[in-house]
């Protein structure tokens, strides 16, 4: 193939890669969250069921992911604003014949802000190839719970991720100070890496929950839990806790992610539960 049909390849294939923003600016006044700016591009939109406080819903009209399609959410809370978010489905990382499908998160707190970013699970196919950020910016006295899952293929549908590639990033700050860094790199054998011990020994489905400010009294309330229905494990230090979820499948996941979230206080968004 020459260069000129190169070029008209990637073209083609440039103009059908779905590209989707949302910008979302909360603020508060009279003891109430509101929406002070919403901001849509692309294949991405936020909606706001009718429910007690302020909730956005992110809704993906695109149908799923795909290598090359790009995503990015930016959602800002005034001083003292209040706000759960999530999305209306879990999301869908289809195969890539080579490159990343791209999402980045940006978080950015006031003065006395609280959110609960809770998205549902992002589902991996095989071979999907998926990047994404998440960099959040909060006030001193800031709050957050941050609850992010990833299943490696539907289970209940036969289905296994055998190859792919997952860089997930994640930057936290409070008052400029970096407090939480990480980055998680899995590429090629995919089931093969995670069938070992220390990886997640044969489950398919993993969480992170971040609470910031988080202490010993959020620690001790998720320990005191019981029956779950797999692994669950959390530490606090540097003024914020992590807990870590290892679960067989997405249903298992989502069981312990729920008791995670209730002993924690955070409210679980209707949708996750219909």
């Amino acid at each position: 193939m020459d260069a000129a049909a190169l070029q008209v390849r990637d073209e083609i294939f440039a103009a059908n890669r779905a590209v989707g923003r949302v910008a979302l600016t909360v603020g508060a006044a009279g003891g109430k969250s509101r929406r002070a700016r919403v901001h849509e591009e692309g294949s991405l939109r936020v909606r706001f069921p009718n429910a007690d406080g302020l909730e956005a819903v992110l809704v993906n009209t695109a149908g799923g992911i795909a290598g090359g399609d790009s995503f990015s959410v930016d959602i800002a809370l005034g001083a003292g604003a209040k706000l759960v978010a999530g999305t209306a489905a879990a999301e869908k990382v289809y195969r890539s014949n080579g490159p990343d499908a791209d999402i980045g998160v940006k978080l950015d707190l006031g003065a006395g802000a609280r959110l609960s970013w809770l998205p549902q699970e992002t589902i991996l196919f095989d071979q999907a190839r998926l990047s994404r950020r998440i960099d959040v910016d909060m006030a001193e006295d800031a709050s957050l719970i941050l609850a992010e899952a990833i299943v490696f293929g539907r289970s209940a549908s036969g289905e296994a991720v055998m190859e792919g590639s997952l860089t997930d990033r994640w930057r936290v700050r409070r008052n400029g100070k970096l407090v939480f860094a990480e980055t998680v790199q899995l590429g090629g054998a995919i089931a093969e890496k995670m069938s070992e011990p220390a990886v997640a020994n044969g489950n398919i489905a993993i969480a992170t929950v971040l609470i910031a400010p988080g202490d010993e009294i959020k620690v001790a309330a998720v320990r005191a839990l019981e029956d779950f229905a797999g692994e669950v494990a959390i530490s606090a230090w540097n003024g914020i806790a992590v807990a870590r979820l290892c679960a067989r499948d997405g249903a298992a996941l989502r069981h312990d992610l729920v008791a995670v979230l209730a002993a924690l206080g955070a409210p679980v968004p209707r949708l996750w539960l219909n």
